[in-house]
């Protein structure tokens, strides 16, 4: 299967809310260590918060971490003519990295935040040293797969999110129980404040996205990481990133989607990589 190409009118269209918004930053939600060096910025994904990344954090003791918020998410804005696009969130990331103003930086993005994280970076290379993918739900229209798992996977996701879409108080109830279940408090969190958010997440960002494009046009080192238990990664597209020479695929053996030790011990190498010796001393 060969690599998607850009649709430019649905770029153009897309920018249409972007501009919009453009000055509208994610909330910082923590920036702690050592103020020299390259730094590593984290993006969490759809319905949750910056802690889902502490049990990376912990593993990045010796360099400066920024964790932010997405658009319409813990403590980020919500604007209210706001579609959500990836455009979107996109631009929201831009302008709290501009606001930051790191000189070199290592980007890390988890589900949704991966994917906001791979348009934003494949158009803004200024500072950008590296990418790293987690649990990045990474997809493309079913008809283009051959017969087989994959296509059956990619419907039936898509699907599913269409009728989470559709059913807002089964969605939130569903999002309770899940968080009971996850070990750190705020990882899956879908209320009446966030719904708007959510829902137009779901069509115009996760359902509607450009990743693979995306991704194919990036100019620096890219790292996936995903556990081979996530029910949300399609391996098989992942594979098809994985040929491109400056994408590096690892799987995490019994890991899913949620970032627990095994997957954090991952993405904290997969940092350590991409950034230089200077960058981590004590």
């Amino acid at each position: 299967m060969a690599l998607p190409q850009p649709c430019v009118m649905c770029h153009r269209m897309n920018m249409i809310p972007t501009l919009l918004h453009r000055r509208t930053a994610l909330h910082i939600a923590s920036d702690t260590g050592p103020r020299r060096g390259a730094a590593v910025v984290m993006v969490h994904g759809i319905a949750s918060s910056a802690a889902t990344f502490a049990p990376v954090i912990s593993e990045l003791s010796g360099c400066r971490v920024v964790t932010l918020e997405l658009l319409g998410f813990g403590r980020s804005t919500a604007p209210e003519t706001a579609l959500y696009t990836i455009e979107e969130h996109a631009a929201a990331l831009d302008a709290a990295l501009d606001k930051l103003r790191l000189p070199a930086y290592v980007l890390v993005g988890h589900s949704l935040g991966a994917l906001a994280a791979s348009r934003y970076a494949a158009g803004h290379p200024r500072g950008l040293t590296a990418l790293v993918l987690v649990s990045a739900p990474i997809y493309v229209p079913a008809a283009t797969l051959p017969d087989g798992p994959a296509r059956t996977a990619m419907g039936l996701y898509l699907r599913s999110y269409d009728y989470l879409r559709a059913n807002k108080h089964f969605t939130m109830r569903l999002s309770r129980f899940v968080s009971r279940l996850l070990p750190v408090p705020g990882l899956l969190n879908v209320n009446d404040r966030n719904w708007t958010a959510f829902e137009k997440s779901l069509k115009n960002a996760v359902e509607s996205q450009t990743s693979v494009a995306d991704i194919a046009s990036i100019h620096v080192p890219v790292e996936i990481v995903y556990g081979t238990l996530d029910p949300f990664v399609v391996p098989e597209v992942v594979s098809l990133l994985g040929a491109l020479r400056h994408v590096h695929v690892r799987r995490v053996p019994l890991s899913t989607h949620i970032i627990g030790r095994a997957l954090a011990v991952a993405v904290a190498e997969a940092v350590t990589r991409a950034m230089s010796p200077t960058d981590l001393r004590p």
